[in-house]
């Protein structure tokens, strides 16, 4: 990944551990990453599997004092689950590592900043180049759904009313580069005019 001012990732169809890995190394290199649509990261495994690898991680606690239920967070959001993830995979208790985390944003759905920025994929990590066709897998959240996050059909609706303006913003924007690539034909220069354009490269 070349280094630019901020990448945005859009998640939808990536697989959570290798997509993490990825993001984790970036940050450590000094990029700042934004992650979008979160909800619809991919597990590899049956929803049912990834229930009861859940269920075991929310049974642990702090095992000087369990009931001190503070100290361990079990969060229950998409974009707080790939959070936790990549915080993982990061040296995050150390000063580099706490700066690296710190260059992280993660999302659920598309919010606004980052709807209107070229979002891009991580081939590497898309299930559909990298989980067998007749292997199971689930949605990141369809699984934070059966464990207490309660925004999916909000998210849902926010997206489906950005996908129509996402829609007429691409088609005014098509409009618009086929009219100048018109105008650019029809356009008559004289000989002089276009000796000067080729002399400074424009030709």
């Amino acid at each position: 990944m070349s280094f630019k001012q901020q990448v945005v990732i859009d998640c939808r169809g990536h697989l959570l551990g290798r997509l993490s890995s990825v993001i984790a190394k970036e940050l450590l290199n000094g990029q700042h990453v934004v992650c979008v649509r979160a909800e619809d990261v991919v597990i590899s495994g049956s929803l049912y599997r990834n229930k009861l690898k859940y269920a075991a991680f929310k049974k642990k606690t702090m095992n000087s004092n369990p009931r001190h239920t503070g100290a361990i967070k079990h969060h229950r959001a998409p974009a707080k689950i790939l959070w936790r993830t990549v915080r993982g995979m990061v040296p995050h208790k150390t000063a580099r590592g706490g700066a690296a985390m710190d260059r992280l944003k993660t999302f659920e759905g598309i919010p606004h900043p980052f709807d209107r920025k070229k979002r891009m994929v991580v081939p590497s990590c898309l299930k559909v180049l990298r989980l067998r066709p007749e292997r199971r897998f689930c949605r990141l959240g369809d699984l934070s759904s059966e464990y207490g996050w309660k925004h999916g059909s909000l998210i849902e609706r926010l997206e489906s009313q950005r996908k129509v303006k996402s829609e007429a913003f691409y088609k005014k924007k098509t409009a618009a580069k086929k009219a100048k690539s018109q105008a650019l034909k029809s356009v008559k220069l004289s000989g002089d005019d276009q000796a000067i354009l080729e002399k400074c490269g424009y030709a």
